[in-house]
């Protein structure tokens, strides 16, 4: 499905993708978005859009004929006539099932027009939304043509901070389930929520290297400019989101550690306990098995108190070695 917005000044507007051509061939041509739901229709978009040629090619060139799916590295470029493609992972977060889901979004930017695609569980174009319709406030740069980029960029990190807020949630909560003395194993879940934080963090990198290249961009233009300044705090942001899923990762290890140590010292524990016991039970198993070898010339065998005598004498034995492996903490 295509959508498509335009702004002339009041803000903006949604339209019919189909009148798009006629409205930027106006002789003041408004700002304009459309927005696809399939990577694989972002060149075609982009052409009925009005984007030159030359830039769709070399946006098709420089990712293929399809944005691939699983973006892994940073996606950043300039393309002729001042464009500029921008291709990130996006991130959504499921508390109940406490898994990062990536989709991708790509956003092909020249001049006065975008053109957006998103795939994936994020739904990110409502953020992008509400943030272009909220006003013409601080988050956006004087640039209109800006707009739509900037307001992803926005969502992006707005959306990994969410992210990061509900994985700090989910390692709240499996800390208490580590250091609980209840019997269940943490160790699986541990290892399952610090491969969701691994894989938001991969999915950092794109933005993680385009916002560098973005502010010095603007440092190079020697102006302290709103555009400049936003950058910068969405860099700030940013690199925060960063060093908190690295500190929850940081975490999970360390409760990892410590569980296994736990498991660790419980197990010596049994170990010492199951020695103890064997220990106690060698004594009355010795001297049953002297009094039980049937030999004829056995020593005290017609005594009349030898029979009891053997009892007290295994008991005794078993109470001293009880009191001692109880005072050493072995029981």
């Amino acid at each position: 499905m295509e959508r498509a917005w335009v702004h002339g000044g009041d803000g903006w507007s949604e339209t019919e993708p189909d009148g798009l051509l006629a409205l930027l061939a106006a002789p003041e041509p408004p700002v304009a978005w459309v927005h696809v739901d399939a990577l694989d229709a972002l060149a075609d978009a982009a052409r009925q859009a009005g984007v030159p040629e030359s830039v769709v090619r070399r946006a098709v060139a420089e990712h293929g004929p399809a944005v691939p799916a699983d973006v892994r590295r940073p996606q950043l470029r300039r393309l002729p006539g001042g464009g500029r493609l921008l291709v990130s992972p996006t991130l959504a977060y499921d508390p109940t099932t406490r898994d990062v889901r990536t989709g991708v979004w790509a956003a092909l930017v020249v001049e006065d027009v975008a053109v957006t695609a998103e795939e994936g569980p994020a739904g990110l174009l409502d953020d992008v939304l509400d943030l272009l319709t909220d006003g013409e406030g601080e988050h956006l740069p004087q640039d209109r043509g800006s707009h739509v980029f900037a307001a992803v960029l926005i969502a992006l990190v707005r959306r990994a901070g969410d992210v990061e807020q509900g994985i700090g949630e989910a390692v709240a909560e499996v800390e208490q389930v580590v250091f609980s003395p209840s019997s269940a194993d943490p160790a699986q879940v541990v290892y399952d929520l610090k491969r969701e934080v691994g894989e938001a963090r991969s999915a950092l990198v794109p933005l993680l290297s385009a916002f560098p290249e973005l502010v010095a961009e603007q440092e190079d233009s020697n102006r302290e400019t709103r555009t400049m300044r936003w950058l910068r705090r969405l860099d700030t942001v940013l690199g925060k989101v960063d060093r908190h899923l690295d500190a929850h990762d940081a975490l999970l290890g360390d409760m990892l550690s410590v569980h296994l140590s736990r498991v660790s010292v419980r197990q010596n524990e049994d170990m010492r306990k199951m020695s103890a016991w064997a220990a106690i039970i060698a004594v009355p198993t010795l001297i049953a098995g002297v009094y039980g070898m049937n030999f004829d010339h056995m020593p005290e065998l017609h005594w009349l108190l030898g029979y009891p005598l053997s009892l007290v004498l295994m008991a005794g034995a078993v109470a001293v070695l009880f009191r001692l492996f109880k005072r050493s903490g072995w029981l």
